[in-house]
């Protein structure tokens, strides 16, 4: 009888690869993406159906290979952002995708606005309206990408409305707000566009007080 003691072996970790994508991964794979066509390594076409897998991968191995023949693909930091563009720290919580391909997508009336929404427009429209939205925290982003498409972004006329993007032969354009109140929300729209637009702007008449004042009345 051997009563020699054997050690325990380890337990090899979990691959990587197979651990579920968060959404600052699918965030970071779209960036990738998104230099990768404005450097001309990718069509507008290709960078689409990219992007439209990214949105919907699960785990880490579902996104690598999105960008594997992409030399961005090969650096462990993350691509510095666009000279001019609003840098924040990305609200926690999952992001809500508008998604029109082909489509229309809407997004509008009385809802609770989450911290980061990503709307992409391929030979579509994607209409974001906050103008009665129900703002849960102060930091809203919007990534906004259009191709072939436009999209629409309406908020109230009394909030802080900022961002910076690139139009490719197309339309980027973001009528930036600065709120007297420092309390009020503040709404930051980046992305591009490609051979369409991205427009983001107050609606006149929409003020966030009186929408806040409404519900409180309609709660009693």
């Amino acid at each position: 009888m051997d009563l020699e003691k054997h050690p325990q072996q380890p337990v090899a970790p979990a691959e990587p690869t197979g651990i579920r994508a968060s959404d600052a991964d699918r965030d970071r794979i779209a960036d990738i993406l998104r230099e990768a066509m404005a450097e001309g390594r990718l069509t507008a076409e290709e960078h689409a159906e990219r992007v439209d897998a990214v949105y919907r991968a699960k785990t880490i191995g579902e996104l690598e290979p999105l960008v594997r023949d992409l030399p961005a693909a090969r650096g462990a930091s993350r691509p510095a952002a666009e000279p001019g563009a609003f840098v924040h720290e990305s609200p926690a919580g999952p992001a809500e995708n508008l998604v029109a391909i082909f489509s229309s997508s809407t997004r509008k009336g009385r809802w609770r606005v989450g911290g980061r929404t990503n709307a992409f427009a391929l030979f579509g429209s994607v209409e974001v309206d906050l103008t009665e939205a129900l703002f849960g925290q102060r930091l809203t982003v919007i990534n906004a990408t259009s191709v072939f498409g436009s999209v629409e972004i309406k908020v109230p006329e009394n909030i802080s409305l900022r961002g910076s993007g690139t139009g490719v032969f197309g339309n980027f354009e973001v009528a930036t707000l600065e709120s007297a109140d420092p309390e009020a929300p503040v709404v930051v729209v980046n992305g591009y566009s490609v051979f369409g637009s991205v427009e983001a702007k107050p609606k006149r008449g929409k003020f966030i007080a009186d929408l806040q004042d409404r519900l409180r009345k309609y709660l009693g």
